[in-house]
């Protein structure tokens, strides 16, 4: 639209609308009306688009870098994480190594999912700018775009539910390819993570696929570290300090073994009586472990306890059963009872 403050003889004398820079340019150089439309069409235009792509490529360009320092910064991490902390020799190194592993997995992950926000924003916004340079309405596409969205938001509400949960996840480390977690409906071992849906494999093969916005809880048992804690039962008649020494003796023994150094993480502790029914006495113990392995130590200690408990005569609880002769009873009963 030509401004009103032009008068009509300036408007008909030069072609060129005051924006138009490369036209007003080629027609004060060559007087030529012509000549300057077809210039403005061929040049102008065309080099505005292009400075827009140089200038979208080179914030691109910029971003992608500085999320690229964001990623190899969370990749090296702050602190250190517990288990490393805890452990020793071996273990300490093979803990560090998954722990860095896993950092790294959940760092590039998130990177990826920047990157690609940033460039599907930038390209938008120079299409939008190279429709508008090119004289075309651009509002009509900004309120297309505007009810478009509104209307994805509400026809797609449990997609959008399940990127943002499947965002979070990865982004405060829930859970990750390897770990053995509990979901609620389904439990097992994770194998893929996406933003839309979560696999895992349970003990029996199945493999289970459950959307992220269904999610409403997340067990893990892979992080940092485990707890292995069994209860033994023991008769009455068995000396309660003497149990407790024993089980305490086989778990040291279970802890100084070699084969499990990097395994058992800190000294084991008998917490004492969990239970007194009325056929057993149970004692807990309990062992710290890295992550997935409470169940192998769980094993090993109840086939050491058991051998144990037969070198030391200790028997296994037994439930008492008092037999009442019914008939004899009711001769020694008095009269009119």
């Amino acid at each position: 639209m030509v401004p009103l403050t032009y008068d009509l003889t300036t408007v008909l004398s030069n072609p060129c609308l005051p924006d138009e820079n490369t036209c007003e340019r080629i027609y004060n150089w060559t007087h030529n009306s012509q000549l300057a439309e077809v210039a403005d069409l061929i040049i102008g235009k065309p080099l505005a688009i292009v400075i827009i792509v140089i200038v979208g490529l080179v914030a691109r360009w910029l971003l992608h870098r500085a999320v690229d320092r964001l990623v190899r910064r969370a990749e090296d991490g702050v602190l250190p994480d517990r288990i490393s902390r805890m452990s020793v020799g071996r273990s300490r190194s093979e803990a560090s190594d998954s722990a860095h592993s896993r950092r790294l997995q959940r760092a590039r992950t998130m990177g990826d999912l920047l990157k690609s926000i940033i460039t599907g924003v930038i390209v938008a916004v120079v299409i939008t700018m190279a429709l508008a340079e090119l004289d075309y309405e651009i509002g009509p596409i900004l309120a297309s775009a505007g009810i478009l969205g509104v209307a994805l938001g509400f026809g797609a509400q449990n997609l959008v539910k399940d990127f943002l949960a499947g965002i979070f996840m990865i982004f405060e480390d829930q859970l990750g390819v390897g770990d053995s977690v509990d979901l609620g409906e389904a439990s097992g071992t994770v194998e893929a993570v996406s933003l839309r849906v979560t696999r895992l494999r349970d003990v029996n093969g199945t493999v289970w696929y459950v959307r992220n916005g269904e999610i409403l809880r997340v067990g893990n048992q892979s992080q940092n570290w485990a707890r292995t804690v069994l209860d033994v039962t023991f008769p009455y008649r068995e000396d309660v300090a003497r149990v407790r020494r024993v089980l305490q003796e086989v778990a040291d023994d279970l802890w100084h073994d070699d084969e499990y150094d990097h395994v058992i993480i800190e000294q084991p502790e008998v917490w004492g009586i969990e239970a007194v029914t009325a056929d057993a006495i149970t004692m807990r113990v309990t062992l710290k472990t890295a992550p997935l392995e409470q169940w192998k130590v769980a094993r090993e200690m109840r086939a050491r306890i058991k051998s144990r408990f037969d070198a030391e005569g200790i028997s296994a609880p037994y439930a008492h059963t008092v037999v009442v002769n019914q008939s004899q009873n009711d001769q020694n009963a008095p009269e009119g009872a």
